[in-house]
């Protein structure tokens, strides 16, 4: 069975809109852990729009199970991810003016920014995940690279199963989860899945870990929480 891990990003959100105290990412974290998460995932982005340092820091003193940092391979916040030794941290591609992340990270092209900042992770004892489109160049490049874990790109089997059509990109996310198996990799997809989509991704083969945001954050804004983290929990524990 899957592990799922909830994105509290967008609990930041609705804070920094005000530029207040609440909601508190870090309060989030612990209702999404009574409702059964198995770990906390957070972007610290550069242009810091959600998560603060400040959340990151007292997460990391707080959060029990896995801690998931998602950060560009930007030097300023590899050197607070080293320092803040989370569990895991997820490397993306980030962009100042994208409203979420748009797609996967270019590991096959970027070899020497996207390799030194995975040495620096694992010198540091950080588990380190890249996240990829389902292209198996990208995960060749993550196995010579030395990382250990690929989450998959999930956005266009969203954006697909939106209009119903989501077949042949599910099929492609099947074929590139192999692909990560086979090089020795542990499997991960996140980005765009759903409580309406998301059993057929949890049913691919060695799916070890899903991380999901925007959904479960928009339910629990109708439901509670803990509600709508035990929702997805039922959905990728139940056989598909």
């Amino acid at each position: 069975m899957a592990l799922l891990g909830v994105n509290i990003d967008h609990v930041a959100t609705v804070r920094e809109a005000r530029k207040t105290n609440e909601p508190d990412p870090v309060w989030a974290a612990s209702l999404a852990e009574l409702g059964g998460a198995d770990g906390i995932t957070l972007h610290l982005r550069e242009d810091r729009r959600h998560i603060q340092e400040r959340d990151l820091h007292l997460l990391s003193q707080t959060v029990t199970v896995k801690l998931n940092l998602e950060v560009a391979c930007d030097d300023a916040v590899v050197k607070i991810a080293c320092a803040a030794k989370p569990f895991q941290a997820t490397l993306v591609p980030e962009r100042r003016e994208e409203v979420t992340t748009e797609g996967g990270l270019d590991a096959a092209g970027q070899k020497s920014r996207v390799g030194d900042a995975v040495k620096r992770l694992r010198d540091a004892g950080v588990v380190v995940s890249l996240f990829l489109d389902p292209d198996p160049r990208q995960i060749d490049a993550a196995h010579a690279l030395g990382a250990e874990a690929v989450e998959l790109h999930t956005g266009a089997y969203g954006h697909a199963t939106a209009k119903f059509a989501g077949e042949a990109e599910l099929a492609a996310l099947t074929a590139a989860a192999k692909h990560v198996v086979d090089a020795g990799l542990t499997l991960h997809s996140g980005h765009g899945l759903t409580y309406r989509n998301v059993k057929p991704v949890a049913a691919i083969p060695h799916m070890c870990e899903l991380n999901i945001g925007h959904s479960i954050i928009a339910r629990a804004i109708m439901v509670g929480l803990e509600q709508a983290v035990r929702d997805m929990k039922r959905l990728i524990s139940e056989p598909y």
